[in-house]
């Protein structure tokens, strides 16, 4: 029933898009990887535990990290294991350092900074509102710095 169907098409790669693709990934310096993004990131450091997204993998590990950053889309944290890009996970902040609901996240980028530490990005599948505090604080801060 499902032999006839030809699936080597879906896995082949276009090579001009290929190439595209890593001439896009060489022009994303830090500098513009921060123009991309669409919300500010505000430096902030907390607790923050990682769990596969799928109910049904919940028990299977667990992993605690400190945040680098977030935004109401996203955060960078730093992790002592390599997190998989492209799988989406539950995060749980510190409810004791910082007052958020726990979100679902795709890892988006992992790079190793050294052995056992890992830094990773996530984009949230829902925004979050930021804590005033913490907005009012980092807009004070920016506007020191300037």
């Amino acid at each position: 029933m499902f032999d006839d169907i030809d699936r080597t098409q879906e896995l082949n790669l276009n090579a001009e898009e290929s190439f595209e693709l890593l001439r896009e990934l060489e022009r994303n310096t830090p500098e513009e990887i921060r123009k991309q993004r669409t919300h500010f990131r505000i430096p902030i450091k907390t607790n923050i535990v990682l769990q596969p997204g799928n109910s049904s993998q919940l028990l299977e590990f667990k992993v605690k990290g400190v945040t680098g950053d977030i935004s109401e889309s996203g955060l960078g944290a730093v992790f002592p294991i390599p997190i998989q890009v492209g799988d989406i996970y539950r995060l749980n902040f510190e409810q004791s350092q910082i007052d958020l609901p726990m979100v679902f996240a795709r890892c988006m980028r992992c790079a190793m900074i050294r052995e056992g530490h890992f830094n990773c990005g996530f984009k949230f599948f829902t925004n979050i509102t930021l804590p005033e505090s913490f907005v009012a604080e980092a807009e004070a801060n920016t506007r020191a710095m300037l």
